[in-house]
């Protein structure tokens, strides 16, 4: 599986070459951290993703499904509800089931759209709308009701103030931020989803990050449901050393605001970029603060599942936060796993492209290809012009790479660090690094490349970081790719006819304070 480079001199010429040829631009930047001539740094970095996740039951192609209007189970009539999506669909013939029930669907698929059988509301019999229906399973569908009054939908909410937060406050309630509380300073990252600012609380004059989601964009089930996870693990989050932590969230009739910890030295994405590898003594220590970061994770239940270089980022002292916990899996206890197929190319583990049920096994083979990446300056699956096959540059080449080809330890790397590499980069999770419950964790810190780590002492971020940003003030960019940092800072303008399309009941309870901030900031 593995393949330290120990071939003749000539061979190893040959393959470090390549390795230049496919990594390295034949240009130098105008100065540290800026393109080359020709570069795209899109080859870098890139978003995570999650695939959409069908189940086929007898020709149904279900789909997990939140029902906010009143919906039966074509199989068991029970009414749909609860947390979550706890009902499937089909996508084709609009089956409502519940997630439960969907494997014992046994009436096959049709395209053809028959009249729905609903619920009445004074009897609770099953009724017709049209015809009969004889089947031994009836086609129940989501029936049509009248809207619920506008303060529920958000319908009538006013669109000319658009920094006005969606609700007031009853008397004697937590305080509400809104976008007036904060003066907007500068972007510091944009995703696919979310632009990210840099932005001043006007009352303590402090430094915040700010996350802006467009409502719009995730009007999807599956988009509804990553927001409130990644609210519910940056709430977990607040109180961890190694993690970004969660000032507050509001909202507006179209947008979604996540104000959290401003971390100043920017991620480890843009400082391999200008260093190109680390030292294996800032790698090691990296890899450690994050090691510790996800066993915090895992202990809550919560598979972390996007860690890559852009997602590490670097504080005022040099030490580590994870941030960017859309990808997360909550309510993982010992044992239980999960199927959905996501993450960011270049991390994800084999067991997930091989459509296994998977664990926490998932963010130490992350680890692994972060802690490669550290100590190589590149990816052990780098594939990008690596051939003049177009064929082979895609993701799917990608993903067969990383199911089939010998990861190969560069022979500069120690003895230590290329078994680490190893243990982290098994395809079998089960023999995995950080894999074998109950001792998992132990099993990482004992390991001989973290011998001269006091995990103690690094806990309590008592150990002396490597590497110290450089840093003028509190308000200091010069650590944020300026491909970001020289957009104009500012918001479109909001769109009636976006606004009335989007559900708003969808949102509800959104609103959030972290409660140690209420000393903090003198009960505001």
């Amino acid at each position: 599986m593995f393949k330290v480079v120990k071939e003749g001199f000539v061979e190893e010429t040959s393959y470090l070459f390549h390795v230049v040829l496919s990594t390295v631009f034949p240009n130098v930047p105008s100065q540290p951290g800026m393109p080359c001539q020709g570069e795209d740094r899109s080859i870098y970095r890139r978003g995570a993703r999650r695939w959409r996740k069908l189940y086929r039951v007898n020709g149904h192609i279900f789909q997990a499904k939140r029902f906010n209007r009143r919906a039966f189970c074509a199989y068991c009539n029970d009414r749909i509800w609860g947390l979550g999506r706890q009902g499937f669909k089909c996508i084709q013939c609009k089956l409502l089931v519940h997630k439960k029930c969907h494997k014992a669907v046994n009436k096959p698929c049709t395209t053809e759209h028959q009249e729905p059988v609903v619920r009445d509301d004074h009897n609770g019999e099953a009724q017709a709308i049209s015809t009969p229906v004889n089947e031994i399973i009836p086609d129940i569908r989501e029936r049509d009701f009248p809207e619920p009054p506008p303060d529920v939908t958000g319908e009538s909410v006013p669109v000319e103030d658009p920094n006005k937060p969606l609700d007031d406050l009853e008397p004697g309630s937590q305080r509400q931020y809104s976008l007036n509380d904060f003066e907007l300073i500068r972007v510091i990252g944009r995703g696919s989803y979310a632009k990210v600012l840099m932005v001043e609380l006007k009352k303590t004059k402090r430094i915040y990050a700010m996350k802006v989601i467009k409502k719009a964009l995730v009007t999807d089930d599956e988009d509804i449901d990553w927001v409130q996870t990644e609210k519910h693990v940056f709430e977990t989050a607040s109180n961890h050393p190694f993690l970004v932590g969660l000032h507050s969230c509001f909202q507006t009739p179209s947008r979604l605001f996540f104000v959290i910890e401003f971390v100043r030295g920017g991620d480890l994405m843009f400082h391999m970029q200008r260093q190109r590898r680390l030292p294996e003594e800032h790698a090691r220590f990296y890899a450690a603060e994050i090691s510790l970061a996800l066993n915090f994770l895992h202990c809550k239940g919560i598979i972390y599942r996007d860690l890559k270089l852009d997602n590490v980022l670097l504080d005022h002292e040099g030490h580590i936060k994870l941030t960017d916990y859309g990808m997360c899996k909550e309510g993982i206890r010992p044992g239980d796993t999960t199927s959905t197929f996501c993450g960011t190319p270049n991390y994800i583990a084999p067991e997930i492209l091989r459509g296994e049920d998977y664990g926490f096994s998932v963010d130490w083979w992350a680890l692994g290809v972060l802690l490669y990446e550290m100590l190589a300056g590149r990816s052990p699956f780098d594939i990008a012009g690596a051939s003049e096959n177009p064929d082979q540059n895609t993701e799917d080449y990608l993903f067969q790479v990383i199911l089939e080809k010998t990861i190969r330890i560069p022979r500069s790397l120690s003895v230590k660090a290329a078994n680490v590499l190893k243990g982290f980069l098994n395809k079998n999770p089960a023999d995995r690094l950080g894999c074998h419950s109950p001792e998992a964790f132990v099993e990482i810190t004992g390991h001989q490349f973290f011998k001269s780590i006091d995990w103690d002492m690094l806990e309590q971020k008592q150990v002396p970081p490597p590497y110290k940003p450089r840093l003028d003030s509190d308000r200091d960019l010069a650590n944020f790719p300026p491909e970001f940092t020289d957009e104009p800072v500012h918001l479109t303008p909001d769109d009636p006819r976006v606004i009335e399309k989007i559900d708003q009941s969808e949102f509800e309870g959104f609103e959030y304070v972290n409660p140690l901030l209420m000393s903090l900031e003198d009960c505001v």
